[in-house]
């Protein structure tokens, strides 16, 4: 007779030892996470104590107060564009900022292998006219599958332990941006953000289980990550914010976190996860735990202007004309306009159809409403109808 167990299969062990493997690995989450706090606790204890004595009397928070370093992407034509833009902007409207303005340009390897990610050389020249430096790195995980991993994995060409914010390359910078209060040991990210994930099954799981399983995974703590004001199942409840920007005090650690974090949940979903999309939103998944687990969350009130008179997340040309303000279409127009840019504005054709024969003014910005907004994809489909969406 064969003895009890011995004909079992030897991969029925694995649903245990990968148990084992996450219980590990949220206690060992846990315990770093409590020992940033204590080390926060203590440096802010110590900060009282100085300001008591008066070592720091009548200053500003140290954290809030360091200079902090801008990293965007650079690729190709479009997005060495839109960085170009970026550069142009900030400079025109915030021209106290002393920090680094750094542009990643992936290189055309690794999971970039065989694609064309090189910025035009003039490109490249703007951007040093505008006072931006290029930095070079390979993606090795994400890439052309998935290029929104581009953010994640440039990260780490950022000086560790230095205040960072990340912006989407397709953003303007329409008003002082040096002067909003940040407080980079309280990372965030931007709130200009839908319902977009996740999408509930009709059978369930809802919205608490899957985003629940994910912090059960990794080791935090849900409970702290909602926003009671919202009621149960619905999608603002639960932390969930746009990646177009995000700041933190040390990208080295916010880029491995958010590098391991993204690619654990891109390999292995897990049960609660097993019928939602990923394709597109994995960084958007993700972030809002790294945001947790670094001690941050939502934006506090004094940063709503990074959605609003300082900056413009307008996406492309042709929705920035059909949506956005009259601040951000006056920016846009001054700057391609300007004789530093207008000749290799002529050479990108939405700039040039767009602003420079005022395609924008003439024809996309009559066709809407802004006091009562469509969704972007009803907007995008009345462009393309009318022909004019230009990427």
């Amino acid at each position: 007779m064969t003895e009890k167990g011995q004909d079992r299969d030897p991969t029925d062990l694995r649903p245990a030892a990968r148990a084992t493997e996450r219980a590990a690995r949220q206690a060992a989450n846990r315990a770093e996470r409590e020992a940033r706090r204590k080390a926060r606790q203590a440096e802010r204890a110590a900060r009282r104590a100085d300001a008591a004595a008066g070592g720091l009397a009548g200053r500003p928070d140290p954290v809030q107060a360091a200079l902090f370093n801008i990293l965007l992407i650079g690729q190709g034509m479009r997005l060495g564009m839109e960085a170009v833009l970026f550069a142009a902007s900030l400079r025109r409207h915030a021209p106290d900022w002393r920090g680094r303005l750094i542009v990643a340009e992936p290189r055309p390897e690794g999971a970039w292998a065989g694609a064309q990610t090189l910025m035009p050389e003039p490109v490249r020249q703007a951007l040093a006219g505008f006072g931006a430096e290029i930095l070079p790195f390979t993606a090795r995980h994400f890439g052309a599958r998935y290029p929104y991993g581009n953010k994640i994995e440039a990260l780490a060409v950022l000086p560790p332990g230095e205040p960072f914010i990340f912006f989407d390359s397709d953003t303007l910078v329409t008003g002082p941006l040096d002067r909003l209060p940040f407080d980079f040991s309280r990372p965030s990210a931007s709130m200009r953000r839908t319902g977009t994930w996740p999408e509930p099954p009709l059978y369930g799981p809802g919205y608490g289980a899957i985003w629940k399983s994910l912090y059960d995974r990794f080791g935090l703590d849900y409970e702290s990550s909602l926003d009671r004001s919202q009621p149960d199942e619905h999608w603002e409840r639960y932390l969930y914010f746009n990646a177009g920007w995000f700041f933190g005090a040390d990208p080295q650690e916010f880029g491995r976190c958010f590098l391991d974090w993204a690619l654990a949940i891109r390999d292995d979903p897990g049960e609660a996860l097993a019928c939602q999309k990923l394709e597109v939103l994995l960084d958007q998944v993700a972030l809002p735990l790294v945001i947790h687990a670094l001690g941050g969350g939502r934006p506090a009130p004094d940063l709503a202007d990074l959605d609003g008179e300082v900056t413009c997340h307008y996406r492309d040309l042709s929705l920035l004309y059909a949506r956005e303000g009259d601040a951000a279409v006056e920016t846009v127009e001054a700057l391609l306009r300007d004789p530093r840019l207008a000749p290799l504005a002529e050479t990108w054709e939405p700039a040039r159809k767009i602003v420079l024969d005022g395609v924008g003014r003439s024809s996309i910005r009559p066709m809407f409403d802004r006091r009562a907004p469509l969704s972007e994809g009803r907007t995008r489909q009345m462009l393309k109808k009318a022909g004019l969406w230009l990427r």
